[in-house]
């Protein structure tokens, strides 16, 4: 299906905020883009033309959907591998295949493959419901305490996730397989964002740190500061190769830890990711336009940033919802600024948007993004 300018259609499927600010990136490409969404109050639903409703578990919806697109992409990882094999299967194009999307669904096969490709990770080891309990203790026998217990599937934003510092929190070992890890001592948490297209073309964003506080990212600071050039090199080229020899086919974000011996592997996400909210403003060509670009397969664009410094912060819900109120203040001390809103409704500690600054200097560019957020927050 093509606009009425001969231009391809985007389907993706989701309509939560990544899905809401690709739109706004094909707007000026001029490429169609359409929205599967689970309800019509959903981020991008709200503000994208062309939206069907329906559920990304459904078979049915999917065809219905798929149909009226040139290809089909996501703004998370859920849906059923079988049902995105039977789209391609009947000539569908879908960008990231089942087969690479899997290594996002499934996180003990991505601990599989990416440990057969010698890449670096913690030790890991798979425990089942019934055995659980054995198979932690046997696990810290070896690693040492704490565990990190991890959902196989399912998990996102530290949902999913469990630190057992002992025997004594197994009682609250919840009833599905995990993924065990041994803790890692890291200095801080990192972020490698690479593009991949369909014939090969690959493209890297500088590395970023991410802070997390309570498991949800409140901070990207771009890029990473202090990073030594050879290991931002070393971690681009760790995601570079990762995203080929998986196959994936648009974005590919790595999340890293930064420790004494090198980067290791945290987490791995095929779509548009946090960490790369910061390059709309702060790069030559946003993560969501390059996402776009490479699940059209277009030539990519220059992720260079365009400022020596840019800090994304992400702005969590408060107890007074009439942030609109805020802004006046906001935009009059710092018109520089720049405010996102993802759609939602306000809630106390919910992601409702973020704010982005650039500049020269780290230290004043990260105050001037964590007051407008602590301002439209209702914390100052």
């Amino acid at each position: 299906m093509r606009t009425p300018e001969g231009f391809p259609v985007v389907g993706m499927v989701g309509a939560g905020q990544l899905a809401r600010m690709t739109h706004a990136a094909a707007i000026p490409l001029g490429i169609g883009f359409r929205v599967l969404a689970a309800d019509p109050t959903d981020g991008a639903a709200l503000v994208c033309g062309d939206v069907q409703v329906g559920q990304h578990t459904s078979l049915d919806d999917l065809r219905s959907f798929a149909a009226g697109c040139d290809v089909v992409t996501f703004d998370h990882e859920h849906v059923p591998g079988e049902h995105l094999r039977a789209l391609a299967a009947e000539g569908h194009a879908v960008g990231p295949g089942a087969d690479a999307l899997r290594h996002t669904q499934d996180k003990l096969a991505m601990r599989e493959r990416l440990s057969a490709l010698d890449v670096p990770c913690p030790a890991y080891a798979a425990a089942e419901p019934s055995t659980a309990v054995k198979q932690v203790r046997a696990f810290a026998d070896e690693h040492g305490w704490p565990v990190v217990a991890k959902a196989v599937s399912g998990g996102y934003d530290g949902k999913g996730v469990w630190m057992l510092d002992g025997p004594d929190a197994l009682g609250g070992l919840p009833p599905v397989p995990l993924l065990l890890e041994e803790h890692v001592g890291f200095r801080r948490e990192l972020a490698a964002l690479v593009a991949r297209s369909p014939h090969g073309q690959a493209a890297a964003y500088p590395i970023v740190e991410t802070v997390q506080r309570d498991g949800i990212c409140v901070e990207v600071l771009a890029p990473a500061p202090d990073l030594d050039e050879d290991h931002a090199l070393e971690a681009q080229r760790l995601a570079l190769r990762v995203a080929g020899e998986l196959g994936v086919v648009g974005l590919l974000a790595v999340e890293l830890f930064e420790t004494d011996d090198g980067v290791v592997v945290n987490e791995l996400a095929m779509r548009p990711h946090n960490s790369g909210h910061w390059t709309i403003e702060g790069a030559r060509t946003s993560q969501f336009e390059q996402h776009l670009r490479a699940v059209l397969d277009l030539p990519l664009g220059s992720p260079a940033p365009v400022a020596p410094v840019t800090v994304m912060a992400n702005l969590l819900g408060g107890r007074d919802a009439n942030v609109y109120d805020r802004y006046v203040h906001v935009m009059a001390k710092d018109p520089a600024v720049k405010v996102h809103l993802y759609g939602k409704q306000v809630r106390p500690g919910r992601k409702i948007g973020h704010v982005t600054a650039i500049g020269d200097d780290p230290a004043e560019v990260r105050e001037r993004a964590r007051d407008a957020c602590d301002y439209l927050r209702g914390d100052s």
